[in-house]
């Protein structure tokens, strides 16, 4: 049995492509079913987020699955085959288990370390076990995926340094002012930038948000979304000493905070450090503002260099995964080739055996006189005539299972004595963690 993986991402397709063959979760059990119904796709599971779109599935024709889910994904949404082709990549054995451990560990990611690449697959995981689309193969598969991805968080530091500026600018103010419990923080402006700041905030334990927006029902909404308060913009500098971390993202062309703003905050702050952070192109606070006795300004140019130099240690990070995903991909590997190995050596036993009794007994009911203990000695004569037969492809085949291409003595030992499809139960086959 082979692992395949089909599909395409952020590397290989714009999002205009992507969007066009992505799956909604809510319809799902559809697409689900239609693709472990092609010729030869026994397992499936489809993985759709915003980055990618994967298949993974198992079949015995390695070549004409990969065709088949390429030609599936293009019918299904009624794509041109030939627009989409060149987008998708494809993957077996190894290297299929390679790249979906890579994936699950965020390996492969736009940002690599980002944490909700294996909540997604998860869940898509989950719609396949729901949808019973998902069996033996790839239930182990995608759980030794998720205990990967741990391992390689557990063990490496790829997740532990900010790589997006409004992360960034919530670690600097960490390592500047401590803890965030007793700490107040205002948004100038509500866009994403300040969406994905505030959320970071909050989730670093800050005390409480103000938020101020040219457009005061954005800043009632975010303020709302986040349990804050909203400011009106024409009077924020009123507000602006409450605040011990002010962070500045609005399109205004100019300086919206000066040095003299920053004199009379701290001095109404009884000169209580102010923390400045400014990631507006072009600048919102002016530079001056930092010679300010205790009010300490950042700017985008600060954030980028602390982005840039966690993203360089991440790829030393990215470095010690790797080696952790080759070693996974062995054991995981090694799993399955030996799991047709039993039971094909027990249904050809079971074949020749049945071949045996049925000669044995047209020979005995036509056997006149036959002597009283003739039966037991046909019956170990023949035994024993199978049991040396068979010894040579018995110990081949469990040798091939130690680390050879098992999948072709069993395909042929199939083929060669029709041998007939195996059902297996999950728990009789599953490996320890």
């Amino acid at each position: 049995m082979n692992i395949i993986v089909v599909g395409l991402s952020h590397k290989t397709a714009t999002v205009e492509i992507r969007e066009k063959v992505a799956f909604s979760p809510n319809q799902i059990e559809k697409p689900l079913g239609e693709l472990v119904r092609l010729d030869g796709i026994i397992e499936g599971v489809i993985v759709s987020t915003c980055n990618r779109v994967e298949i993974y599935a198992t079949t015995r024709d390695i070549a004409g699955g990969i065709a088949r889910i390429k030609r599936f994904m293009a019918d299904y949404h009624h794509l041109a085959f030939e627009m989409l082709e060149p987008h998708l990549y494809s993957y077996h054995a190894e290297s299929a288990i390679r790249h979906v451990f890579r994936v699950a560990s965020s390996l492969d990611s736009m940002v690599v370390g980002e944490p909700q690449i294996l909540g997604q697959i998860k869940t898509s995981y989950g719609y396949a076990a729901e949808f019973k689309s998902s069996g033996i193969i790839l239930n182990r598969f995608l759980h030794k995926a998720f205990s990967v991805a741990k391992r390689v968080r557990t063990e490496t530091k790829i997740a532990s340094s900010a790589v997006s500026v409004a992360f960034a600018a919530v670690e600097l103010a960490k390592k500047i002012l401590g803890d965030l419990s007793d700490k107040t923080v205002m948004l100038i402006g509500a866009g994403e930038m300040c969406e994905l700041a505030a959320k970071h905030f909050l989730n670093s334990g800050a005390k409480g948000v103000m938020v101020t927006n040219r457009t005061f029902e954005r800043a009632e909404r975010l303020a709302e979304e986040f349990g804050g308060e909203a400011v009106p913009f024409e009077s924020f500098l009123e507000h602006l000493h409450r605040a011990d971390i002010v962070l500045s993202s609005t399109g205004a062309p100019h300086c919206i905070i000066g040095p003299k703003d920053a004199v009379e905050v701290i001095k109404r702050r009884r000169f209580k450090p102010i923390f400045f952070i400014d990631i507006a192109v072009p600048r919102d606070i002016d530079p001056k503002v930092d010679d300010v006795e205790n009010a300490y300004l950042f700017t985008v140019d600060h954030l980028q260099e602390i982005v840039q130099a966690n993203l360089a240690q991440r790829s030393l990070e990215a470095e010690k995964a790797e080696e952790i995903i080759e070693q996974e991909i062995g054991q995981f590997h090694k799993w399955l080739s030996t799991l047709e190995v039993t039971p094909t050596i027990v249904a050809l036993r079971n074949r020749f055996d049945e071949i045996r009794r049925v000669e044995l007994d047209k020979t005995i009911s036509g056997w006149k006189e036959l002597p009283p203990d003739a039966e037991k000695r046909l019956e170990a004569l023949t035994v024993a005539m199978m049991n040396k037969l068979l010894h040579a492809p018995t110990a081949t085949l469990k040798q091939s299972g130690q680390g050879g291409r098992v999948d072709l003595y069993v395909d042929a030992l199939r083929q060669l004595f029709g041998l007939e499809a195996l059902q297996r139960d999950d728990e009789e086959f599953e490996l320890e963690e």
